[in-house]
């Protein structure tokens, strides 16, 4: 099996003990199905569940030793997969929000399209009022930084090649609450090739709520938890001080094409 055939799917979870066996084993058979080697990383956020010991027969997990959240510990699941010697690295979350074969389409179109990074855009999400408010001001600021709209600029589900994922890792700071969000401007200000992938957006497949800041399990969600408010004004300042008023760091542009793929 040749690298670019062999997929390494990382997985940053915390308390996903209940969501994450089935969502394993449908993400092996969607691969399997197109016929790709793949390796699955869970990266277990210090859970005070079983979430170790329940993804352990179906992929290589890492336990941090102590909770650090999203941002980090979706960092250290990318080191591993960098590690791995894979020739595509996929990011998704541990709550099984996406389709094992939407996961593998993306996989796939990252080659199939010639980009540098394939984005699943999530469609069909139930969101509070909120979390689109942030979501859509996020956007635009990407939009007034890089002149350039990202349809999902915050989605967990992404494709990589090794080398440009590496140049997009070595740009953040390694405990960055929102690494996404710097990656996706970065990619903008680059000209990386972006492939946008539609794929369907899921209820969290675990009962469990807790490890997220959006008020899941609630019955009716009027105002934002004090939780996100707190981490939007850091996440916020992060932004300006890494992408804004930092020192732009002289990377090398993977691709000549300006123009993102579109599909």
């Amino acid at each position: 099996m040749q690298a670019q055939d062999h997929v390494a799917v990382v997985i940053p979870a915390f308390n996903e003990a209940e969501a994450l066996p089935s969502f394993l084993a449908e993400i092996r058979a969607s691969f399997a199905a197109v016929g790709r080697s793949v390796t699955l990383i869970v990266m277990d956020d210090a859970s005070t569940d079983d979430t170790s010991s329940a993804a352990a027969p179906l992929a290589d997990v890492v336990r941090a030793p102590v909770n650090r959240g999203h941002g980090p510990t979706a960092l250290a699941a990318y080191a591993e997969g960098l590690r791995s010697g894979a020739g595509t690295i996929v990011h998704v979350d541990g709550d099984g929000q996406f389709y094992g074969d939407d996961i593998a389409r993306v996989a796939v179109a990252l080659d199939r399209a010639e980009a540098d990074v394939v984005h699943g855009v999530r469609r069909g999400r139930t969101d509070p009022w909120f979390r689109r408010c942030l979501s859509g001001l996020v956007r635009f600021a990407v939009m007034l930084l890089c002149g350039r709209s990202v349809p999902d600029v915050n989605t967990p589900l992404r494709a990589y090649h090794p080398d440009t994922l590496q140049m997009l890792v070595d740009g953040v700071p390694d405990g960055a609450l929102v690494p996404h969000v710097h990656f996706s401007i970065a990619e903008a200000r680059e000209r990386l090739r972006v492939r946008y992938v539609s794929v369907e957006s899921i209820p969290r497949r675990g009962a469990v709520s807790q490890g997220t800041m959006w008020g899941a399990g609630r019955t009716r969600v009027v105002l934002p938890p004090g939780r996100l408010v707190r981490f939007a004004a850091r996440a916020f300042a992060e932004l300006w001080r890494v992408d804004i008023r930092g020192p732009r760091r002289g990377r090398a542009r993977i691709s000549g094409r300006d123009a993102a793929l579109r599909g």
